[in-house]
């Protein structure tokens, strides 16, 4: 039965199916909940494929060749939220000041109150430095963690965590304070939650979703200058 089960999970792209599979039942669950905040695709992707690596006790580096492609797209379908955004371009007049004011504040109080946070519930400096580029797309967090001098592989986990917040919780948060303008609850959820809750924000509403695609890339940006400067002004 062991060899059985070896064999079956030594095929090649086996996890690449099986992620794509779980994504698929993300969205079949979202559907069928009529957009439930917890229904998110990428949320239960990961549960379901985390359970099933744990379980079969599948290496990580097994798991990663398989779903390489799936990384490699990642940099396309990124440069493809251009595309929403395109589309709205008529909504940013008279808004681009606003807009970029947001995101530099943004960022810059997501780094200080992430370091902060960790400092005064005692954490040490390396989780802190882990922890301060949390609210970038995952790549570049990754390498503005190394830059700072942080774990990577944490501050992915972490990046992750925070996305997945963002997209379950952003909207209602938003619609508890009354936040009504689309371009504003786009550009929320994009500065704080990146991609995963670009992801959402897309679903919900174009306008959301443009302004949450351009937010992740402009957060990206503004974070990888801020951060070091906080990081070590804080530190």
């Amino acid at each position: 039965m062991s060899g059985a089960v070896d064999a079956v999970l030594d095929q090649p792209l086996l996890w690449l199916v099986v992620t794509l599979l779980a994504y698929q039942l993300g969205l079949w669950l979202r559907g069928r909940t009529g957009a439930h905040p917890l229904a998110q695709p990428v949320l239960v992707a990961i549960v379901v494929v985390g359970a099933l690596v744990v379980f079969l006790d599948v290496d990580y580096a097994s798991y990663a060749e398989d779903t390489a492609v799936i990384t490699f797209v990642l940099g396309p379908a990124t440069v493809a939220l251009a595309v929403p955004l395109h589309r709205q371009l008529a909504r940013l007049r008279g808004f681009v000041l606003p807009l970029l004011t947001a995101v530099v504040a943004g960022a810059a109080v997501s780094v200080a109150a992430a370091v902060g946070l960790v400092r005064l519930l005692g954490g040490d400096e390396l989780l802190a430095r882990s922890m301060a580029p949390k609210a970038t797309t995952t790549p570049v967090s990754i390498a503005v963690s190394e830059t700072l001098g942080g774990l990577p592989p944490l501050t992915a986990a972490l990046t992750i965590t925070a996305g997945i917040l963002g997209a379950v919780a952003g909207p209602g948060v938003l619609g508890l304070l009354r936040v009504r303008d689309h371009r504003a609850r786009g550009l929320a959820v994009g500065s704080a939650s990146h991609g995963i809750g670009t992801g959402r924000m897309i679903v919900d509403h174009p306008v959301e979703g443009a302004f949450s695609g351009l937010a992740m890339g402009l957060t990206a940006l503004v974070t990888s200058v801020v951060a070091p400067l906080l990081v070590a002004l804080l530190l």
